[in-house]
């Protein structure tokens, strides 16, 4: 069974009045991600070992192994933009009671983690993505990943929220202006209801 790129949960033009166009959201879903889902079902293809395996379970395979580099990078990011098309609201912005509770209770404040994810965020060098998860050891935490890791691989703990900070995420919108790109995905894009149900 082929991976398939999942249509996105919003219509193209739903996020434009809150900082990401049609255009970003048609170049980075129909062409990046599909993308990678071509590479990742053309690797799949060519191998026994890999077929019937979740994309998790491959994610897990691959990870750490230097000659599967490319079947990790591709399984990766296909993860990672699922979760990330999820991330995404129009309704954006706004942190639901349980979910600023225990962001609160494990990183001192809203404010607090905003700084801390924006930290993340802009400190990754070169391409990959920000997290706030829930660690193994059940407090929240921000961290980051490179290129087409993510938590999973690193075995910190649960996806929460993850921000792509690769360029053609945000380069239509806001040049090079990373910071600002953030910024307004913390405040207006963020969907924190998912990420609160996550935490359930």
């Amino acid at each position: 069974m082929a991976f398939e790129l999942p249509a996105l949960p919003y219509a193209y033009s739903a996020l434009g009045d809150r900082g990401m166009s049609q255009e970003t959201l048609e170049l980075h879903h129909d062409k990046h991600h599909q993308a990678y889902v071509t590479a990742l079902n053309g690797f799949v293809e060519k191998s026994a070992e890999l077929q019937g395996k979740s994309l998790e379970e491959i994610i897990l395979f691959a990870n750490g192994k230097a000659d599967l580099a490319p079947l990790f990078n591709n399984a990766g990011q296909h993860w990672n933009h699922i979760h990330f098309w999820n991330a995404l609201s129009p309704a954006g912005g706004k942190i639901p009671g349980k979910l600023e509770a225990k962001i609160v209770e494990d990183l001192g404040s809203v404010d607090v983690f905003k700084e801390a994810f924006k930290a993340a965020a802009v400190g990754q060098f070169g391409s990959g993505w920000a997290w706030l998860i829930l660690g193994t050891d059940g407090k929240l935490k921000v961290t980051k990943t490179p290129n087409g890791s993510n938590p999973i691989a690193t075995g910190e703990g649960k996806p929460l929220l993850g921000l792509d900070v690769w360029e053609h995420s945000y380069y239509v919108d806001f040049r090079n202006r990373r910071p600002d790109y953030v910024t307004n995905f913390l405040d207006k894009l963020a969907n924190y209801e998912f990420a609160e149900a996550n935490l359930a």
